[in-house]
């Protein structure tokens, strides 16, 4: 399964995730939008990214997903405390 796409939309909007977070955000991407078991998922993304109104809607769900992701580590820690 190819991430190539999601890694060049991810540079573009400048975030940078470790490998596990990129899987991550990849699976739930995939989900969210309905493509999953698309012929060629990878291509499936890269086709919505070049359509404005779903490269808008990408970019919202990336920065949606990036914002829980910091709430979640942030409960964690101070659950530790």
């Amino acid at each position: 399964m190819s991430k190539a796409i999601l890694m060049c939309i991810l540079s573009e909007i400048h975030v940078r995730l470790s490998e596990f977070e990129t899987e991550e955000l990849y699976r739930e991407l995939l989900a969210y939008f309905g493509l999953i078991g698309a012929t060629d998922e990878c291509q499936a993304l890269e086709n919505a990214w070049k359509d404005p109104y779903n490269r808008c809607e990408i970019e919202e769900f990336i920065k949606a997903w990036l914002k829980r992701k910091q709430r979640r580590k942030g409960e964690t820690i101070t659950e530790v405390v």
